[in-house]
């Protein structure tokens, strides 16, 4: 026998016995011959923060999906912020936590075993410990998408009142989500400065003064407007014992002023002649602050306070409370501001009340007054902007 060709037959005999077994192992699958243990990453992770900026307290929100799940059995999920973020000195407890497993939120508390504690939360130095509790209902399906809220945004249960500050740098930092569970990854906080927004609104205020036709009603007084007035005149004319005589103004304020505006009315004197005779103020010369129905002069012989006089109203509703309500009349506008229309906000210069009133005058004499002819006073109007 040749010995070179026996040799030759035996590995041919051994190389035919290794390819057997290859091809039997690819056909039952490898991994059947070879079983490993290999750990997921997390899908779908994120940390959400209130604030980016450096050195404030802000919320958390972390989301993450994990491919395995965790069960309930003390399997712990853990996170862990960067050194230069507060957390071990934050005062953080288990109430300013918040977690849903994708089924609701859970029951914390800072330890397993409570009855009903789903989740037990413990923190120390930089890592949170979230303990799956055994036999509660923590568990996370797989495939579950889990959220975890750390902060004042925590109301389930209870309010959180405690936040994490920011690191004091601008950067990017890492946050582990890790601990027993199968699965584990790491996403990133963007700590960034600030950005300073600036606008400018130019100031708006327009205030306008105009006239008003005869047969105008003021503010449901009876009495009609009897003159024709305009924006720099009150002619009241020819006045008569006994009868009373009424003119008025429109003022309209168009401003975008945030608090409003306030218009005065202010009579530099009493309607006065030149041989000094004058027809007093509201009523009686009582210069009334405190708006009132309306009334004839007293006309008490040798007092002439109670010969004449002229009130003032304004349209404007809610002035100080609705003061002129209807009809009413006040006399403080001789030498004192007085205040006949408001708003608290930016007017259109049209609404009633908001953008628009009427101011009204009224005079009344008895028989007693004083003959003259130039009767005279000046009347300013002041329109204050409130920004």
């Amino acid at each position: 026998m040749n010995i070179h060709s026996l040799a030759l037959t035996k590995t041919h005999k051994i190389a035919a016995i290794i390819l057997a077994i290859a091809l039997l192992m690819w056909s039952m699958g490898f991994p059947a011959w070879t079983t490993r243990a290999h750990a997921a990453s997390l899908t779908w992770i994120s940390d959400v923060i209130s604030d980016s900026a450096p050195g404030v307290a802000a919320n958390h929100t972390i989301q993450f999906t994990t491919p395995t799940g965790v069960p309930a059995d003390g399997t712990t999920i853990t996170i862990t912020l960067p050194i230069d973020f507060n957390v071990s000195t934050s005062s953080l407890d288990f109430n300013d936590f918040d977690m849903d497993n994708g089924s609701g939120d859970l029951t914390l508390a800072a330890s397993c075993g409570g009855v009903g504690d789903d989740i037990g939360v413990g923190i120390s130095g930089q890592v949170i410990t979230l303990t799956v509790c055994s036999g509660e209902s923590g568990a996370i399906a797989a495939n579950g998408t889990t959220t975890i809220e750390i902060g004042t945004n925590a109301t389930a249960g209870a309010s959180g009142t405690h936040q994490i500050t920011n690191a004091g740098n601008v950067g990017s930092y890492n946050v582990d989500i890790g601990g027993t569970q199968t699965d584990s990854a790491n996403t990133e906080i963007a700590i960034i400065d600030n950005v300073l927004v600036t606008a400018a609104v130019s100031t708006t205020f327009t205030f306008v003064v105009s006239g008003l036709p005869a047969g105008y009603t003021i503010n449901s007084s009876p009495t009609t407007t009897t003159d024709v007035t305009t924006a720099t005149t009150l002619p009241f004319g020819n006045l008569t014992a006994g009868i009373s005589k009424t003119l008025a103004q429109r003022l309209n304020v168009t401003t975008n002023a945030r608090n409003g505006f306030v218009v005065t009315a202010n009579q530099d004197q009493n309607l006065t002649s030149s041989t000094g005779a004058d027809i007093d103020s509201f009523a009686n010369d009582g210069a009334s602050s405190t708006p009132a129905a309306w009334e004839g002069p007293a006309g008490f012989l040798n007092d002439e306070n109670t010969y004449g006089h002229m009130g003032i109203t304004s349209s404007d509703s809610d002035l100080n409370g609705g003061e002129f309500a209807t009809d009413k009349w006040a006399g403080d506008f001789v030498g004192n501001p007085r205040e006949v229309f408001s708003n608290d906000g930016p007017s259109d210069g049209i609404a009633d009340d908001i953008g628009s009133t009427t101011v009204g005058f009224q005079v009344e004499i008895m028989s007693f007054q004083e003959a003259a002819n130039d009767y005279t006073a000046t009347l300013t109007y002041v329109a204050t902007p409130t920004f």
